[in-house]
């Protein structure tokens, strides 16, 4: 059984045993997280996308690990006007555990 969630602006596929990062969430590491917001669940040969029975529906995880990604530098330049500019940027991210998939509360 797999589901496709969207959590952080983006959209994960998981299954249970899956160890994902995704957008920070603001808490501890060990904490229980709810993922309610389901795009589709695949199981039992039934692909379930029907927005009345994903309403219910939700992900449940553990939170692992909080940290930063590698940096990433953004370098601008405008050739002949002697115009440059460095930045850097490191994202942070939050690695969760998924458990299960839940089709109601």
């Amino acid at each position: 059984m797999y589901a496709v969630i969207q959590t952080g602006g983006k959209q994960y596929k998981v299954a249970s045993g899956d160890k994902i990062k995704v957008e920070k969430i603001d808490a501890p590491v060990g904490s229980k997280v709810k993922i309610p917001n389901v795009l589709m669940i695949y199981g039992d040969n039934e692909l379930k996308i029907d927005a009345t029975e994903l309403k219910q529906a939700f992900v449940r995880g553990t939170i692992l690990a909080q940290g930063k990604n590698k940096k990433v530098i953004v370098f601008k330049k405008k050739r002949r006007k002697g115009f440059q500019k460095k930045k850097g940027h490191r994202q942070t991210y939050t690695e969760v555990l998924i458990e299960s998939i839940n089709l109601q509360d």
